[in-house]
């Protein structure tokens, strides 16, 4: 059975910093790539980042410089450290992975941000 289970949403204020983690469970977490996505209220969900299984990344443009993604294979584990955080970042994040075959959620996590 897959898990992807999220941490550290929360609320902060505009400047502060969150990191978010995603510990997976039930696949091969090596071999797929991870990515964070996020919904805000009324709007559809979108990709914010991903890594691949090789180490590469890519970001949306909105959080380009404030955002890093990594993972740690050891652990199963792929983190969002996010920094300088705004109000536009307020939403539910989502953790994905896909092993080339298959596509699985978390449950997500929110993350807050106040002006």
């Amino acid at each position: 059975q897959v898990q992807l289970v999220e941490s550290g949403g929360g609320l902060v204020q505009a400047g502060g910093s969150l990191r978010l983690s995603c510990a997976a469970s039930g696949i091969i977490f090596s071999i797929s790539a991870m990515s964070w996505y996020r919904q805000a209220p009324g709007k559809q969900r979108e990709s914010v980042a991903v890594v691949t299984r090789s180490g590469s990344t890519n970001y949306e443009d909105s959080v380009k410089g404030r955002f890093t993604i990594s993972r740690d294979n050891a652990k199963s584990t792929v983190y969002l450290q996010m920094n300088s955080l705004k109000p536009e970042d307020t939403a539910v994040y989502y953790c994905n992975a896909n092993d080339g075959r298959w596509s699985y959620w978390g449950q997500g996590t929110q993350v807050s941000v106040s002006s």
